[in-house]
């Protein structure tokens, strides 16, 4: 069902996000950024020699795109005592080895899934069309939207590291780095349009809708620790019930009730 390929490239998924079993919660962090960045170069390397400017593009953008992602992850982990401090009372420390297994190879074939649009232009011999660089055009969009929301959070908590962030981007959504994820991603959807045949759409866009599930799960996360943090704090109450959680313009402000967005 699937080409030779695409096992390789769930093969390096698997030896990148092993990173895991040192600690747990780095199979959906670091495992995650650098996993796509090093299906981005197996990629150029596979199809090295049929690659077209947009496909070739599109490679490289997974990479830029994984190793920022990687490389903020990283630098959290390793410099912000506030964070890890968080992340202690949420991230399960105690967790059984079947169980860091399932998600292992659940997550490795998560992050081969949602490459599947670029993985099949280039799979197929499909070249490039308009749709190629539509979607490189809303990939680097979301680049930019996350890469600026954390640069403005991590102003503001240097700023007033007890208080909420309402200020730029955190004024139109209040994920606005969990949003710039989703656009990414929808920009990969794009970029497969006229070259993706078929039943390949559907891993495609299970890739897809496996991506925007963690993406609401991660803001509900986030709702509950700020909801425990500033709950009490009036402009935070005024904040929550006038800015969007995730997606601006739709008067979705709270996910936290919705128990299945487990992730």
């Amino acid at each position: 069902m699937f080409p030779v390929y695409f096992w390789l490239l769930f093969a390096a998924a698997l030896l990148i996000s092993a990173i895991g079993f040192k600690k747990y919660v780095w199979f959906i962090s670091l495992g995650y950024g650098f996993s796509i960045a090093g299906e981005g170069l197996l990629m150029l390397i596979l199809y090295g020699k049929s690659l077209t400017l947009g496909t070739a593009i599109g490679c490289v953008i997974f990479m830029l795109y994984g190793c920022r992602l990687g490389g903020y992850l990283a630098y959290r982990e390793l410099k912000s005592a506030s964070y890890n401090k968080n992340m202690t009372g949420e991230i399960k420390q105690d967790v059984p080895m079947g169980v860091k297994i399932a998600i292992w190879v659940t997550c490795a074939l998560l992050y081969v899934l949602e490459v599947l649009p670029l993985f099949y232009r280039l799979n197929n011999g499909s070249g490039s069309n308009a749709w190629v660089y539509i979607g490189l055009a809303v990939m680097l969009a979301g680049i930019a939207l996350e890469s600026a929301a954390d640069l403005q959070k991590n102003r503001a908590k240097k700023s007033n590291p007890r208080r909420f962030v309402d200020t730029g981007l955190y004024r139109l959504v209040r994920c606005p780095n969990y949003l710039g994820e989703m656009l990414f991603w929808t920009g990969v959807v794009l970029s497969g349009i006229g070259a993706v045949r078929g039943w390949q759409w559907l891993p495609a866009l299970i890739g897809y809708a496996g991506i925007i599930f963690v993406m609401f799960s991660g803001a509900r996360r986030l709702e509950i620790r700020q909801n425990k943090n500033y709950g009490s704090d009036p402009e935070y109450q005024t904040y929550v019930k006038t800015v969007p959680i995730l997606v601006p313009f739709i008067p979705l402000y709270s996910v936290e009730k919705y128990k299945w967005l487990v992730a």
